[in-house]
This record gives structure tokens, sequence and C-alpha cells, in this order.
């Protein structure tokens, strides 16, 4: 089966990135981007990004997680350890983060080292999480095969009954990764295809600022 998919085109003129523009410290710009895209109408979750990873079978795998924390240090998101990607990082912790936001027709690509967060933060947000999502946790062998899904929903009602009487531990298998970027870019989509891609690289020196080609 082929479908050719050459008709499909779009113009972008929603918007341009001048130098003048951005502050010399990337993450104060990404914050100025993500503020403006949780105010917009067209984006569903904002927070939504690609993470990318080294697999363990030698392949790189894509996948969609939430971003939950940012700030001067990096951006913080939770997982499984035990999943795939879990143990992706920790085998590899070179990842790219990726968000795109089409009705802004812009993109910000993030790569960086991952590193697990000190336990204590991860148990803070766990305990934050509806009920329903700490029992998950529990009852998800996250990226293992499983018979079908009945097996994950007995599961479920299996840790139900288990912490019905008081709160949900932590697994010790769940946590917090805080990817310390040192490249980002963004980009912001221009007519005639010539989009306006800026792009941070950080050294011992600090952050440098570049244009690319698009």
């Amino acid at each position: 089966m082929r479908n050719n998919l050459g008709d499909f085109r779009k113009s972008y003129k929603k918007g341009a990135l001048e130098e003048s523009q951005l502050p010399m410290d990337p993450l104060l710009f990404f914050d100025i981007w993500f503020r403006e895209a949780a105010n917009h109408n067209s984006v569903d979750e904002v927070n939504a990004m690609s993470l990318s990873t080294h697999g363990t079978d030698g392949f790189p795998n894509t996948r969609v997680v939430l971003l939950k924390d940012y700030d001067s240090n990096g951006f913080t998101f939770y997982t499984n350890f035990n999943s795939s990607k879990g143990r992706a990082i920790i085998n590899n912790p070179k990842v790219c983060l990726s968000f795109f936001w089409p009705g802004m027709e812009r993109q910000i690509i993030i790569k960086g080292d991952a590193q697990k967060i000190n336990n204590d933060d991860s148990l803070a947000y766990f305990q934050s999480r509806p009920r329903g999502s700490q029992i998950g946790a529990h009852a998800s062998p996250q990226s293992q095969v499983v018979p079908n899904r009945s097996y994950l929903e007995e599961q479920l009602t299996y840790f139900e009954k288990k912490f019905s009487d008081g709160t949900v531990p932590k697994p010790e298998h769940w946590g917090g990764f805080l990817v310390q970027a040192y490249s980002i870019e963004f980009w912001q989509g221009r007519d005639n295809r010539l989009h306006d891609r800026i792009l941070f690289t950080k050294d011992t020196d600090g952050w440098h600022r570049f244009r690319l080609a698009p």
C-alpha cells in the first residue's frame, strides 16, 4: 500500500524569532514560551514532550511523557525505573526532549544528561498524585509482556485491597529523572520554509547562541 502525501502542505506565518528577543539564558526563554503555550487555546497538554533514549536493544526509542517540573537546574519527569525508558536511561543517560506546539508553529528540542532525583523529592511528588495513579504504579509492570488486559485489572484490584486501609507507599522502582540540558534549540515556523532556528549550547564558559539555517 502506498499513500502519496506530497500534497499535505502548510504555510507557517504565525510568528518570528529574532536574536533581540532572546535572553542569553535559554531556560528563561523556555519559561516564556512554555507560559505562552499554556495560555494558548490551541495547546491541549502543554507539558507533553517526546523523550528519546538509546534503547538497550541498540535502537533509538521515542515516546511521549509529561514534564512535571523545570527550573534553572533542568527538566524533571517521573517513570518506572524498570520500564524500557528507565532501563535505557540508566544504561545511557544522554536523552533528547522535544516539545511541539503546532497551533503556535513552535518546537523546542533539548539535549542533555538525565539523572535520578533524590528519593525525598520523588516521594513528595508521588504523594501528590491521585490515589488511582499511585496504585497503578504498583499494578503495572511497565514495558513487560502481560497475558491480557484482565491481568492488569486483577493487579489493580489486588493493590486496591492491599492498600485500602492506608496511604499508598511509593514503589522503590519509581521516581524522577532530571535532564540537565547542554543544548536547547528554539524553532519558529516561517513562510517559504525559511524557519527561525536559534540554538543554545553550553560549555564551561556558559551558554552560547547561534542561528541555524532551516
